[in-house]
């Protein structure tokens, strides 16, 4: 059904981070564009509304025909927009999915699972966080200008997850909803730096979907925990071989963290941090000298690379000679 969507808004912000279009670009509806049934914000054969309006018609309104006509202003379209969707979906490991159109109306083959419509969802939520401006949009209007005159719509949400007492904030992400399909959803939100996603299919009725998905996220968070190293292993300074300094700086590159999906005890992740026994210069900043690594266990969870926090030329004649003539001075100081 809608949740189709999900993949129609992902090729548009493709679209947008390559720079194939603009928010502010204004798309004229076709009247193949303005024929589409179901959810729909009645655009007009003619019309014009720009792309940033269409996302949110899309998002809040689950509208048809603005997916149509943002398939027809990326690829030419809708055939091409499709092939695109299904390429997209193929490099995503989607195995179970074959699209036939960009907006989720019954179409033999055009078909999903649970599992790769949570994938796409993923793509979308971790590639462009900013689909949360709008999906997230509760109530809002929008304007049409056609041959008949100037008028107000308006966009409610039919995400009504939105509005539901929880113990933890939903952030999006799209409903559908056909006879063949019943009613669908792919739920996320965010609790304690952890964000999950439900996916809801075929259920009975609407409140059994936004039921179901709060019951599996309420679950999903009884059992996550985040592990977060605030307090990183102190990092002594690294030995370099023929630089015009005798060691370098270290730091650690980011931040480890480890998702606990079964409850584990986190106080007993262990750090070890692996070094090498010396680096040769010429250094970079950034230059790997080792890790920090994480175990619980016996069992790695994974680590963090350590690298060179400055550069470090390499010695000269001149600096070795320096070299040589600081500990000379040194020995006669220590010898007097």
């Amino acid at each position: 059904a809608s949740v189709t969507k999900v993949m129609t808004m992902l090729l548009i912000f493709d679209a947008l981070a390559e720079g194939k279009i603009q928010l502010e670009d204004e798309v004229t509806t076709s009247e193949y564009a303005s024929s589409m049934g179901g959810s729909q914000v009645f655009l007009e054969t003619g019309e014009k509304q720009t792309v940033e309006t269409l996302l949110k018609c899309i998002s809040v309104a689950s509208a048809n025909d603005a997916c149509i006509a943002m398939a027809e202003y990326i690829s030419g379209n809708e055939e091409e927009f499709v092939r695109q969707m299904n390429l997209r979906a193929e490099g995503l490991g989607m195995k179970h999915t074959h699209f036939v159109n960009c907006n989720g109306l019954d179409a033999e083959g055009h078909e999903t699972s649970a599992r790769d419509i949570a994938l796409m969802s993923r793509e979308l939520l971790l590639k462009y966080p900013e689909i949360h401006n709008y999906c997230t949009i509760w109530m809002e209007n929008i304007t049409h200008v056609t041959k008949q005159g100037t008028k107000e719509f308006g966009l409610a949400n039919t995400n009504k997850l939105l509005k539901m007492a929880a113990d933890f904030q939903v952030t999006g992400l799209k409903t559908g909803s056909t006879s063949r399909a019943k009613y669908c959803l792919s739920a996320t939100a965010q609790k304690d730096g952890i964000r999950l996603i439900a996916v809801i299919m075929a259920a009975p009725d609407y409140k059994a979907r936004f039921s179901d998905a709060r019951n599996l996220l309420s679950y999903g968070y009884a059992r996550c925990r985040l592990y977060e190293d605030k307090e990183k292993i102190p990092l002594p300074e690294m030995k370099v071989a023929g630089g015009v300094k005798e060691n370098v700086l270290l730091e650690a590159e980011g931040t480890f963290t480890w998702l606990s999906t079964e409850g584990e005890d986190l106080g007993k992740i262990e750090k070890k941090l692996e070094l090498a026994e010396q680096m040769e210069a010429p250094l970079a900043r950034g230059e790997r000298a080792g890790m920090i690594a994480y175990y619980m266990d016996g069992e790695k969870l994974g680590e963090l690379p350590v690298v060179t926090a400055e550069a470090v030329e390499k010695a000269g004649y001149i600096d070795q000679l320096q070299k040589l003539f600081g500990k000379w001075a040194g020995f006669r100081n220590k010898a007097a």
